[in-house]
């Protein structure tokens, strides 16, 4: 993180706003609740932001979290059931409310919605992932407003988005959106938490993601959401590996959006970085949830970090999980460092029958071969460190 200078700070947030016309703006629950279920007055005062910026050519998309914490208070319960079953239950009691609550707040201001519920299933699979793309775009195009939140209803662990603030850095590089605004009931990042610590200082600008960052932020999360400031630090750190800039502000804060965009010193602003992913390998590295893990030895290792190399199966020494073709994988190292994450070539139970072998002798082993590459090097994202060649898209 640079030292700067507020007048700096004020003309680097001036220039990244400058070009956004298209944001996605992700609320979480404990800006969206209160005392007697959903606090309906920021939600008036946010859409109110939200169509102003509309009435200025900026698309808007808006992921709103809510529904299990609406659900809780239509029931009147005090804490998550913690059964899935029962978690299911009271997102399916609390979404109508949330979505209804929405609706009625952008129609008095003559703005139609849309309602978009997903699972990261549907960002596993690239047809379907363009098809949400599509459907989006078609729904801008018709200057509608979507507003998405994770399926609870239906969705299991191994399709779960975690939380809204990855789903919400998905949906900006689903979307090619310039700006990622995600609203807490915090000012934004602090270097400990304000709630305990009076001297906690607002930190207004984070230039790259590092481990200091990392442990300003902790990650316990509210009684109502799942997602602490910590998450919102991974969300922020995966788009700017898009060239995508995040801003972190208080949602409870009225006008808060359009002191955003007037480039007002409001909430933390995360800069993109200057090595960026193309679109595929974003969606390889975050939008595909990994099925399984490969450990390679150290010349391996030394090949795919420093020497830009694919793959092969004489550098396996390991196969965990059971994934198929196409599906994404982590890279572990011999000590159980991850290393990268990319998309297989061939099946698990493939990989372990190939493993320790040249090339030459796939098809020997196998009766067929697909590639001479388990894992192609355009099909690879470091972990750790981009350069040039890592971001690039051939």
């Amino acid at each position: 993180m640079k030292a700067e200078t507020e007048a700096d700070i004020k003309d680097t947030r001036k220039t990244f706003l400058k070009g956004v016309r298209r944001v996605v703006v992700k609320v979480g629950s404990g800006v969206l609740t209160g005392k007697d279920g959903l606090n309906r007055k920021v939600i008036r005062d946010l859409t109110g932001d939200l169509c102003a910026l509309k009435k200025k050519n900026v698309e808007v998309i808006l992921v709103s979290s809510g529904a299990i914490a609406s659900g809780l208070k239509k029931l009147g319960l005090r804490k998550r059931p913690d059964a899935i079953s029962g978690k299911q239950a009271v997102a399916a009691v609390g979404q109508p409310s949330l979505m209804m609550a929405w609706e009625k707040a952008f129609e008095n201001h003559g703005q139609k919605v849309a309602q978009i519920l997903i699972t990261r299933d549907d960002f596993n699979h690239r047809e379907r992932y363009l098809n949400a793309r599509n459907t989006l775009f078609t729904l801008l195009a018709w200057k509608i407003v979507p507003i998405i939140n994770e399926n609870d209803t239906v969705v299991m662990d191994e399709i779960k988005f975690g939380d809204n603030d990855n789903l919400s850095a998905m949906v900006t590089s689903l979307m090619d959106a310039q700006l990622l605004v995600c609203l807490t009931d915090l000012d934004g990042l602090y270097d400990r938490d304000p709630r305990g610590h009076k001297d906690a200082r607002l930190i207004r600008l984070v230039d790259r993601v590092n481990r200091e960052i990392t442990q300003y932020a902790g990650s316990i999360p509210g009684f109502l959401g799942t997602g602490g400031m910590g998450s919102k630090i991974r969300a922020a750190q995966t788009v700017s590996l898009g060239g995508v800039p995040t801003i972190i502000g208080n949602g409870t804060r009225p006008g808060v959006v359009q002191s955003i965009f007037k480039g007002e010193e409001v909430g933390t602003l995360f800069l993109p970085q200057d090595v960026t992913l193309c679109s595929r390998k974003r969606w390889i590295a975050f939008t595909k949830a990994p099925k399984g893990q490969i450990t390679i030895d150290p010349g391996a290792e030394r090949a795919v970090l420093d020497g830009g190399k694919s793959l092969l199966p004489s550098g396996i020494k390991e196969v965990r999980g059971e994934f198929r073709l196409g599906d994404s994988v982590v890279l572990l190292n011999q000590a159980g460092k991850e290393l990268a994450v990319g998309m297989v070539n061939y099946d698990a139970s493939e990989i372990r029958k190939i493993m320790g072998l040249r090339t030459s002798q796939i098809e020997e082993t196998l009766g067929y071969k697909h590639d001479d590459e388990v894992i192609h090097r355009d099909n690879l994202v470091l972990t750790n460190g981009l350069d040039e060649e890592d971001g690039a898209c051939r």
